[in-house]
């Protein structure tokens, strides 16, 4: 069945009649990100207001590759199931030279995890979930039709103005959290930049409906014979839609570009004789780009109003929600004076570190994908034409790294001969447990996970046995015999040990609390 977009109502804020109590936390922008954020501050108890100029859904997919890793971290915002059992599960990618197949690759050849390597997903899709569980929660105010047009940051609070059917009105908050999209109102109003590099050069998405028997797996052409001299990608979605990215070149007019005329001979030379609906079709260009800090005082960005990556890699929709994995516990811990307010600090330290890492994979798929005259064409094309006949090769094919979650720097790994898939910086691989999964057990709160040791019972943790298994050998204890792991709220390992005291313990779990961990 088709997606049907629903209007969701406007109600007149209180606001519009008296002055309103100051807010905790206000986001602007009611997309999968911004929900995420309302969600998971939620899940620590904290209100939040939800401010949205639109009031539908996203138009158009638009963001589509859901990884292993928002899919994780969806579960513990409650709609991971949902996602899954209504998005296309893949974890194939082939890509071809022309109609010849270079090599293919398999994202998650293991077994032993809850959830697959990624998920194609419409955003509407994860956004209509999202509102819905966002709806079933009293701390989260959802307000529709309400645009934000002046910020004013004070010392103690942000003052917001906002503009509805009914009129206008303002709000004080102790936080705002801008999650409004790569043409942030917010970061216009603040004065903000971006600074990075945009490409020359144009994509042109067309979402089409058709029957069509293509296997759930993602597959990339260089030069492919039906849109010569390109690019072009294909990838399955629920309801018999198929997204398709061709390649048009810098000099190519999106407006011209996305005429119905133009449009459908295009995609008849990639789907040949069946029958097809244009369903949506947008143009973009490619831009890697961020703002130098994502904290400013008490205003926070994440997702694209903080940075944007071209497309390939699945980097946008995917890093914003870690985005909000890292913030949200950490402005939780703020608003209950449980943490000072530098662990935003650590917030700037970490996600400017994964957006520079996100901007660095897709900034070298982009040079690769399209790459200048000269030299850099030359090496691209012989390389292509190598790896039809030397395997070695295949490796230096870059048509968009996947995304994975950073590991982040800094954090002591005081038993480093245990398994580097486990480091500290990293989030907690998964394994299967008795009755359930071992990360549906972390997350929330900080928790010392005991591995063939007793975990103590200390203040501001939780302690968990973990069942030993195949898995959990693999994972996290290769050649030893126990271990303690301590994981952050965002399942993230914060320190692990062979060995270790309450009192080591104590001191760890209050480095988290202060971002050193």
């Amino acid at each position: 069945m088709r997606f049907r977009t629903r209007s969701y109502p406007f109600a007149p804020p209180e606001g519009l009649r008296r002055p309103e109590p100051r807010k905790h936390v206000i986001i602007i922008g009611a997309g999968p990100v911004g929900l995420a954020a309302a969600l998971e501050l939620s899940n620590h108890g904290i209100e939040c207001v939800v401010l949205d100029d639109n009031n539908t859904v996203a138009v158009g997919s638009r963001a589509i590759c859901w990884s292993k890793r928002s899919l994780e971290i969806l579960d513990r915002l409650g709609i991971g199931d949902k996602a899954v059992a209504k998005g296309v599960v893949w974890k194939v990618g082939r890509t071809f030279h022309g109609d010849t197949e270079l090599f293919n690759f398999d994202l998650l050849p293991e077994k032993g995890h809850k959830r697959p390597a990624f998920i194609n997903l419409q955003q509407y899709y994860v956004e209509e979930f999202l509102i819905e569980a966002a709806s079933t929660r009293p701390d989260i105010d959802l307000r529709f039709q309400n645009r934000l047009f002046d910020a004013v940051h004070h010392d103690e609070y942000v003052e917001v103005a906002v503009e509805t059917p009914d009129g206008t009105y303002r709000l004080e908050t102790e936080y705002l959290i801008a999650c409004d999209g790569a043409g942030s109102t917010l970061r216009g109003l603040l004065g903000l930049e971006f600074a990075g590099e945009l490409f020359e050069e144009r994509f042109l998405i067309a979402d089409i409906e058709m029957e069509a028997d293509f296997p759930s797996e993602r597959r990339f052409w260089f030069e492919p014979t039906f849109h010569s001299g390109q690019s072009a990608l294909l990838h399955k979605q629920p309801d018999n839609i198929y997204r398709i990215d061709l390649q048009l070149g810098w000099d190519a007019d999106p407006e011209v570009e996305c005429r119905k005329e133009n449009v459908e001979p295009r995609i008849r030379r990639v789907v040949g004789s069946r029958e097809f609906r244009i369903d949506w079709v947008s143009v973009y260009t490619f831009q890697c780009r961020r703002l130098s800090r994502f904290v400013h005082g008490r205003v926070i960005f994440a997702g694209d109003s903080a940075h944007v990556v071209s497309p390939f890699g699945a980097r946008g929709g995917n890093s914003g929600l870690q985005d909000i994995d890292n913030l949200g516990w950490k402005l939780a811990a703020i608003l209950d004076r449980r943490a000072p307010p530098g662990l935003l600090d650590s917030y700037d330290r970490e996600r400017t570190f994964g957006a520079d890492r996100n901007i660095a994979h897709s900034t070298r798929t982009t040079k690769f994908m399209t790459p200048a005259d000269g030299i850099e064409r030359t090496f691209r094309d012989q390389l292509l034409k190598l790896a039809r006949h030397a395997p070695f090769a295949r490796a230096w094919i870059n048509s968009g790294r996947l995304s994975t979650p950073c590991v982040y720097p800094g954090i002591r790994d005081d038993a480093p001969d245990l398994p580097i898939s486990a480091r500290p910086g990293s989030v907690a691989p998964d394994a299967p447990q008795r009755q359930s999964w071992l990360l549906d057990q972390f997350g929330g709160m900080v928790v010392i996970a005991g591995i063939g040791i007793d975990p103590p019972a200390l203040p501001g943790s939780r302690p968990l046995h973990v069942e030993i298994n195949a898995f959990v050998r693999q994972r996290y204890l290769g050649q030893g015999r126990k271990a303690v792991y301590l994981v952050r709220p965002d399942q993230v390992i914060a320190g692990r040990w062979l060995r270790t005291s309450d009192d080591e313990l104590r001191s760890a779990i209050k480095e988290v609390y202060e971002g050193k961990r």
